[in-house]
């Protein structure tokens, strides 16, 4: 089974969006201009063809991400549409509910709703555009409304390209804490924690409830050197290998490639198989049977 634990819904509310590039993510047109001319014709992609291009990557499973910064930004994409796409395709979406602490306990309500009546099962937050750490104790209720669903919350762990919003509240460290605090909590951090790959290891070796996501890199330049990703290729198939998570952030890494270079990596067939879909099954209690089996 391959699960990707980081995509972009394919609705609207959210494809509509990508070619129009808010002021604080400017620079991120600059970064990804060459991505420019492709992101223009998603806007109308159905959830049929959607998962007709899974299908022809081989991904079994997608978790799809709601997203709320609409206190500092103005943006959300709906919890409501992203958990009726999963309900319509159970066995091919997960969603995770958008959450912005900034609201207080509306937030927590509006999490709970998603967890218990929506059925969604995890929580995403970004604390760049949140503008704040993934430390501040305006997330702990969020948090902990996660552990008492006993469900994972994505956390973005990396730089941003703003020029505008500190490269610091990306970083892994902060995350250590928040394992402290909330020892049950399984924790993703997204993006794996890039350039402070060595303090993400160490932040997840610490902690055994603490996942890394691959997402919006090339895989394969983990296995290149002086990219700062080598300890991750050392410490990812030894005592992390359970939990390094494959993902993509789509429609920043299309699936079939990244599943390629993911396979390409210099690690072992079992450990290829943990990162590519065997920890994210086991951490969001998934059956065995997927899409693949399906086209036997």
């Amino acid at each position: 089974m391959i699960i990707d634990v980081c995509v972009t819904p394919p609705i609207r509310e959210a494809l509509a969006g990508l070619a129009e590039v808010p002021r604080h993510l400017s620079n991120y047109a600059e970064v990804y201009k060459s991505m420019a001319p492709y992101l223009a014709t998603l806007a109308e992609m159905t959830p049929d063809q959607f998962i007709s291009m899974m299908d022809d990557a081989g991904l079994d499973v997608a978790v799809l991400q709601a997203e709320d910064v609409e206190t500092t930004y103005g943006r959300k994409i709906p919890n409501e549409p992203v958990a009726e796409l999963a309900r319509a395709h159970p066995d091919r979406f997960v969603a995770f509910a958008g959450v912005d602490p900034h609201k207080g306990e509306e937030a927590v309500a509006e999490l709970d709703h998603a967890l218990r009546n929506l059925g969604m099962r995890g929580a995403v937050v970004g604390p760049w555009e949140h503008r704040t750490y993934s430390d501040d104790e305006l997330y702990f209720p969020i948090y902990a409304k996660c552990m008492e669903f006993g469900v994972p919350i994505w956390v973005h762990t990396s730089l941003n390209y703003s020029r505008e919003i500190p490269m610091d509240f990306g970083r892994p460290l902060r995350l250590d804490r928040v394992a402290i605090e909330f020892p049950d909590l399984k924790i993703i951090a997204g993006h794996a924690g890039w350039p402070w790959v060595l303090e993400m290891i160490a932040v997840a070796w610490r902690h055994p409830t603490v996942y890394l996501d691959i997402s919006a890199i090339r895989p394969k330049y983990i296995g290149v050197p002086d990219t700062g990703w080598g300890p991750l290729l050392q410490y990812g198939q030894t005592v992390l290998k359970d939990r390094v998570l494959f993902a993509t952030a789509w429609p920043m890494q299309p699936f079939a490639r990244a599943m390629a270079e993911v396979r390409e990596l210099p690690l072992k067939e079992e450990v290829k198989e943990k990162w590519l879909g065997g920890n994210a099954q086991r951490l969001l209690g998934l059956p065995a049977a997927g899409a693949s089996d399906r086209r036997v």
